[in-house]
């Protein structure tokens, strides 16, 4: 009953807000959100993350087996125009390239978005060539346990993910939606290899270019998205992080940062080219100098006001990621209480949570 009356009340309150009916043809695109659900979507982060290699075929599938509404391949582009999924385009610490002597003369540095790194970038690198690497784990001094799956899995194609998904939408009875990232937006199109056109062209091959398709695209840059507003059909998210500035913004030299994204100004100029905004959680609940949550901010309700959804990350279990509040001892790898912060951003009514541990998500949700 309990949890009737949440669900209904939140509905309620996104019917008036404007975001559980189909947007106006302003926005990019229908939205899977349109119509009645149990709950806000479970989007499995990277694929479940937090239990295999991040952005392999096994984390996505995890993520699906777990009850993940949608998986999330970050995309970066190789020498030969192929876009696959890695979270950045420098990929030392996710493969073992560094292992490979034929390949240790490409280990370079270049500026990316403004920074300097250092390390082996997949636009060096061929399709095949990449296709000998292996990836391993990210963060293994938090998640030592995944270090057993590293040398196991390839870096997958984008056309590999979709596959994925089309196969386990069969075996499992629902569909598992696509929510994929432009990284790197303005860096790719300024070194010739534009992510956008390349992501257009394997979505309208795969027959997902459509009204309805169960795909989100997102983008911590604001260009790109305009761009693709006119030539995909699904919707848009903005990526808006805690802190600094959309990259395109700092390189054209517009002031703007992303917390005027998310001024009512801000939010109604998103409204005009993207159906959502993908949140950093600090935006919903903030924290205080002690890593304690403070109380919300009115961004969800803001955003609904204005017809656009909340999609918020990234949500984990180890007491390192989690509010002070919800830690449970001093080891940073060990699980705190991630239900109890789930309960308080469900509480605010987003739209929907970017996971590394699927499975906690989906029974956070069912148990409201």
């Amino acid at each position: 009953m309990v949890r009737t009356r949440i669900v209904g009340a939140a509905l309620a309150a996104l019917a008036v807000a404007g975001a559980v009916v189909l947007p106006s043809a302003s926005a990019s695109g229908d939205a899977e959100v349109a119509s009645p659900r149990r709950g806000p979507l479970v989007i499995g982060h990277r694929g479940a993350s937090g239990y295999r290699p991040e952005h392999t075929l096994a984390a996505y599938e995890l993520a699906a087996r777990m009850g993940a509404d949608y998986i999330e391949p970050d995309l970066v582009v190789t020498k030969d125009g192929k876009l696959v999924a890695r979270h950045e385009n420098e990929i030392g610490g996710t493969t073992d390239v560094s292992t490979k002597p034929e390949f240790a003369g490409r280990r370079t540095t270049k500026v990316i978005d403004g920074a300097s790194v250092t390390g082996w970038f997949t636009e060096d690198f061929t399709l095949a060539e990449l296709k000998t690497l292996r990836a391993g784990e990210r963060i293994p001094e938090v998640r030592p346990r995944n270090t057993l799956y590293d040398g196991r899995f390839e870096v997958p194609t984008l056309e590999e993910v979709i596959d994925l998904s089309r196969r386990l939408s069969r075996e499992l009875g629902r569909d598992i939606g696509l929510y994929p990232e432009t990284k790197h937006p303005t860096y790719f199109q300024d070194i010739g290899l534009p992510l956008e056109p390349r992501l257009v062209d394997v979505l309208t091959r795969a027959g997902l270019n459509r009204h309805g398709a169960k795909v989100y695209v997102q983008s911590f840059e604001v260009a790109n998205l305009k761009q693709l507003k006119g030539k995909l059909r699904v919707p848009l998210v903005q990526l808006v992080n805690s802190s600094g500035a959309p990259y395109d913004f700092v390189k054209a030299g517009d002031k703007r940062t992303y917390s005027d994204l998310v001024t009512p100004e801000g939010l109604r100029e998103i409204r005009t080219y993207a159906h959502g905004v993908g949140a950093a959680k600090d935006r919903i609940i903030p924290r205080d100098a002690a890593g304690f949550l403070r109380e919300p901010t009115t961004l969800v309700r803001d955003a609904h006001t204005r017809g656009l959804i909340v999609h918020a990350w990234t949500f984990r279990n180890e007491n390192t990621f989690l509010p002070a509040d919800f830690r449970t001892s001093t080891d940073p790898a060990a699980y705190g209480d991630a239900f109890g912060e789930y309960a308080k951003f469900y509480a605010t009514g987003l739209d929907g949570v970017f996971a590394d541990n699927p499975d906690t998500a989906v029974e956070a949700r069912n148990s409201r």
